[in-house]
């Protein structure tokens, strides 16, 4: 497992605000799932504490799931080989959670695996010693000619890539992030996925949806196959 944490006072971000494609359109109940949408669902629970959080986003996820099911009851959910969880009763459905203080972002898809990852701009994170030891060696080099006012926004940015191709796979980090590696401009944006191992496709098979949740979140949607349109949805009573 890596620890992204750091000791020390929280560095000071550049704050960045979501521009309009990344606003969410509240509805009380999950629309039709098309075969060539994803529905990105993100919603604050207000929790103070992540095992508060964990219990809201499985609430949260229960719900969702009512709707596309169209059951009385909440279908079972199991866990894969890798820890991914799933629907048995629902084999067309894919999903995938995941949160950042106290926001949740669950992903549904049909016949599609997917993978999702958000992450907090203000978390401390030790950027130049995790990417020499667990990222490619020109990722780690871009980020360190990344400015070092904008290096750990760079590097929050990549691992969000990494983590929901990660995530896409079924593999978790026992992939190896180092196995997924992609190209960064000279200010740290993610430009798109230079190399992957081969058991994981090829790189232009993989379709690659950056996004910003929230101020101060960032946020990555990654699937391998055709394009589809993603829809932000917010779940309203």
């Amino acid at each position: 497992m890596v620890d992204l944490t750091r000791r020390g006072a929280a560095p000071s971000i550049p704050r960045m605000r979501s521009n309009n494609a990344d606003r969410c359109r509240p509805v009380s109940a999950p629309p039709p799932l098309t075969g060539d949408e994803i529905h990105v669902w993100v919603q604050d629970t207000g929790q103070p504490g992540p095992r508060a959080v964990r219990d809201a986003a499985r609430a949260l996820l229960g719900r969702l799931l009512l709707g596309y099911a169209g059951t009385a009851a909440v279908p079972a959910i199991e866990a894969g080989e890798h820890g991914k969880p799933f629907v048995p009763s629902l084999p067309w459905l894919d999903f995938n959670l995941s949160h950042a203080g106290s926001l949740v972002a669950i992903a549904f898809a049909r016949d599609q695996a997917i993978g999702i990852d958000i992450e907090p701009l203000d978390r401390r994170v030790s950027t130049d010693g995790i990417a020499a030891r667990f990222f490619g060696p020109r990722e780690a080099a871009a980020l360190g000619r990344t400015g070092a006012h904008l290096r750990q926004v760079a590097f929050l940015r990549l691992w969000t890539h990494k983590e929901a191709v990660l995530k896409a796979l079924g593999d978790g980090l026992g992939f190896g992030l180092h196995r997924i590696e992609f190209e960064l401009s000279r200010e740290g944006h993610v430009e798109r996925l230079l190399d992957v191992a081969a058991e994981a496709g090829r790189p232009a098979e993989w379709q690659l949806h950056a996004f910003d949740p929230a101020v101060g979140v960032v946020g990555c949607l990654a699937w391998r196959g055709e394009p589809r349109a993603v829809q932000r949805l917010q779940l309203v009573s």
